[in-house]
């Protein structure tokens, strides 16, 4: 059973979102599976899992501190893949792809977006 139905970050600039989304989530096996016109677009496989939105509000977009999105990647390589992708794009470095010591056979990277919201990919499969 899944906990969370899905997870929404805000964005400034739609276009540029979209095209980074469809880039960096590719590579864990996401696409873009609808766009709510002018106002965002989700991403999942079966299912709806990531928006990307203007706020609703109306009010700039704005980065909450202490905030991860974190998605499950199919494999290592799918990690640094993904990571690889985002450095293209000009987002920084975050954390490089690695093992990671808090559970057993953690591989992740860690990434911000765009607009600023910090991203992490994890694999927990042995290597």
């Amino acid at each position: 059973m899944s906990v969370f139905t899905h997870v929404t970050v805000g964005t400034k600039d739609l276009n540029k979102a979209r095209a980074f989304y469809d880039n960096v989530l590719s590579t864990i096996g996401l696409k873009r599976i609808a766009d709510l016109d002018e106002n965002g677009s989700i991403w999942g496989v079966d299912a709806p899992s990531f928006f990307v939105l203007k706020p609703a509000n109306g009010q700039p977009a704005s980065v909450g501190n202490g905030v991860t999105v974190s998605f499950e990647a199919p494999n290592r390589a799918a990690i640094d893949a993904f990571h690889a992708a985002a450095l293209a794009a000009g987002c920084p470095d975050e954390g490089a792809p690695g093992t990671r010591d808090w559970a057993p056979h953690a591989y992740a990277a860690y990434t911000r977006d765009l607009d600023g919201n910090k991203l992490a990919v994890y694999c927990f499969k042995a290597a």
